[in-house]
């Protein structure tokens, strides 16, 4: 199989004419033969593509030429291969879209992003920094989970909150629900997997009253490059590609339990009822189907 890499990437930074943009990115994409996702907004770009390393090396050089996206954060990881065609067999398709957000919480108008990215934000953290605050302050350090709950059910910072979410939408109300308020004078650490949806979070909870925020900067995938299974994260990460979940560092914790036997397993499905929209986490033994613990009718697989 022909090897391939994954990228992901977000800027935060104002874009006059996004539409623009998006044929663009659609013209550079198809031109290097790219597969993958990507948003545009008014408020900048966020992408995760598969292809051959070197045509995303050259996507990555082009993109960097638009002013707006020079300072891009790009992470990279290892694909599951190319197919006969020399496509990534991790996106059945190439998809370039103008959105209102780049990360959808249903809050475009709270968001304010200057040539600097978002105003109002949490303190940006490095991996080396977060285990800086956590030696300093110990248990006080509250580790806020930035993404939908299944995702923590493979994996999560030890002791974290993981609010109960199913999608990004769902934060809102989560935060205006008051059950976060006694948090407000602790030190909340927000993390995600690569630090998009938290540069949005954090700067929800601080206009919101919790006072002393911090955002994991590159997310979980960049604390898995420095630390990997050795620090304080546990169990593997899910992914939104064909892969759907991949190991942080080497041997990880395997906390995922099979929502039927309990079997630890990292292996996910979709929740049998068609309006959820969660994932589940469910062994190959118990087949290929079944009910999230929001809906309590199980389907045999």
């Amino acid at each position: 199989m022909v090897p391939a890499k994954i990228i992901l990437y977000y800027v935060f930074a104002p874009i006059t004419d996004p539409d623009a943009v998006r044929l663009w990115q659609r013209d550079l994409c198809e031109g290097l033969g790219l597969r993958g996702r990507i948003l545009i907004s008014r408020d900048g770009i966020n992408g995760t593509l598969g292809g051959d390393m070197a045509a995303l090396k050259k996507y990555v050089r082009k993109t960097k030429e638009y002013p707006a996206f020079a300072g891009v954060d790009v992470k990279w990881s290892n694909g599951t291969g190319l197919d006969e065609e020399g496509l990534s067999l991790d996106f059945p398709r190439l998809s370039v879209r103008v959105r209102d957000e780049i990360v959808s919480f249903g809050a475009p108008g709270e968001l304010r992003v200057d040539e600097n990215g978002v105003v109002g934000g949490g303190v940006h953290l490095s991996p080396g920094a977060l285990h800086d605050l956590v030696a300093e302050r110990g248990d006080d350090v509250v580790f806020f989970d930035g993404r939908n709950a299944f995702e923590a059910e493979i994996g999560r910072f030890r002791g974290a909150i993981v609010p109960d979410v199913e999608t990004t939408h769902d934060f809102i109300a989560e935060l205006d629900s008051g059950k976060y308020d006694h948090l407000k004078g602790k030190p909340v650490v927000t993390y995600c997997t690569g630090g998009i949806r938290c540069e949005v979070l954090s700067s929800l909870m601080t206009s919101r009253g919790f006072g002393e925020v911090y955002q994991l900067d590159g997310g979980i995938v960049r604390y898995g490059e420095s630390f990997g299974s050795t620090g304080l994260w546990e169990g593997s990460l899910y992914v939104f590609d064909g892969r759907e979940s991949v190991p942080v560092g080497r041997d990880p914790k395997v906390i995922g339990r099979c929502a039927v036997c309990e079997t630890p397993t990292t292996r996910m499905v979709n929740c049998a009822d068609d309006a959820c929209r969660n994932r589940v986490v469910l062994c190959a033994g118990c087949g290929d189907t079944v009910a999230c613990a929001r809906h309590s009718e199980a389907v045999a697989g």
